[in-house]
């Protein structure tokens, strides 16, 4: 495999709680990152999972450095980016961008769809008088638009059509990385369907890199090459997409995919219900994050935290008992789907 665009690793993001009057007196913190490590290839699309508040988000907005972290590395390219200055920061920012989760909330509805997707080129000096037009007309038409919308404002647009602004504004100063931020989940179904494709046929014209983040994973899987699992401001599993949707090594993973919802009738899944909420990041729990919803839970889950092995075909876990390596008959069980009797 080639070397990675992106590496990032042992990132941590700790958001402090203060209370009381003085302001400098911090109380808590909330451990929303906290050490994580993972590799994107050049060309590749590796999504990242994992239920709401696990810090998927924040991982994606510590990478583009959109918040600082608490520490950590970031190397794009070979540098790391959390020791640029203001300036070299603002001449990366042309090769790495983001697609927003609210394509509404993401666009100034105050301009117009011309000035949004031109004031990237124009911030960076790449174009301007009629070649900025002529560069607005080709990314609109890029993205399944016309050369008319540039005059029109967002809230004239249908959810789809703004994301797709969305993504026409990111690839406007042509970026190696973009991180997609849950892109299609304030979607219809329908038209996930077409962002999905549109990206993917953007991805192989332009020969972008995409960190797609997301809870669906039926979209995840359609997009990815690789999927990183996290829990807790943890990566618990990391796996090319097909190694993973087959044969997951984390309960956490198993659990998840058990609940993924099968467009056929005539199937069913052996549905695993995980015990109890997730635990408050301000307190995660000792050893394993997981130990306190885990069916096969042991002795040594509680007291120690486990490291990321290598189980084969660059499948990552971290889990003191990977699934595969279990010897009592219910713990070796492995997510697949039945038919109904």
């Amino acid at each position: 495999m080639s070397e990675p665009l992106l590496e990032v690793k042992d990132l941590v993001k700790h958001f402090p709680i203060k209370k009381g009057f003085i302001p400098s007196r911090q109380a808590e913190v909330v451990r929303a990152v906290d050490g994580i490590s993972l590799d994107v290839y050049r060309g590749e699309t590796l999504g990242l999972v994992g239920e709401s508040g696990c810090g998927k988000s924040t991982t994606g907005r510590l990478i583009l450095r959109l918040i600082e972290p608490t520490s950590g590395s970031v190397l794009f390219e070979g540098r790391d980016i959390l020791t640029l200055n203001t300036q070299q920061m603002r001449e990366l920012r042309k090769k790495m961008q983001i697609v927003f989760q609210d394509p509404y909330a993401s666009l100034n509805p105050r301009m117009s769809v011309g000035d949004i997707i031109a004031e990237p080129i124009e911030a960076h000096g790449l174009a301007r008088g009629k070649a900025l037009s002529r560069r607005v007309e080709e990314l609109l038409e890029m993205v399944g638009l016309a050369s008319y919308h540039m005059k029109r404002y967002p809230h004239e647009f249908s959810g789809g059509q703004r994301q797709r602004i969305g993504i026409a504004r990111a690839l406007a100063v042509d970026p190696a990385l973009v991180v997609c931020d849950e892109p299609v989940s304030a979607l219809d179904v329908s038209i996930q369907a077409q962002v999905i494709n549109l990206l993917q046929d953007l991805q192989d014209q332009l020969g972008l890199t995409y960190l797609f983040i997301a809870h669906d994973l039926s979209v995840v899987k359609h997009i990815s090459d690789r999927v990183a699992v996290m829990y807790l401001g943890k990566i618990v599993e990391i796996a090319p997409k097909d190694s993973l949707y087959d044969d997951p090594k984390h309960p956490y993973t198993e659990a998840l995919l058990s609940a993924a919802p099968i467009p056929d009738p005539e199937r069913r899944r052996q549905r695993i219900i995980l015990e109890g909420d997730v635990p408050s990041p301000v307190k995660p729990p000792s050893g394993c994050r997981f130990h306190t919803r885990c069916r096969y839970a042991r002795d040594i889950c509680y007291d120690r935290d486990p490291a990321a092995i290598d189980v084969g075909d660059e499948h990552r876990v971290a889990c003191h008992f990977p699934l595969s390596s279990r010897g009592d008959s219910d713990s070796g069980h492995q997510f697949k789907d039945k038919e109904m009797n």
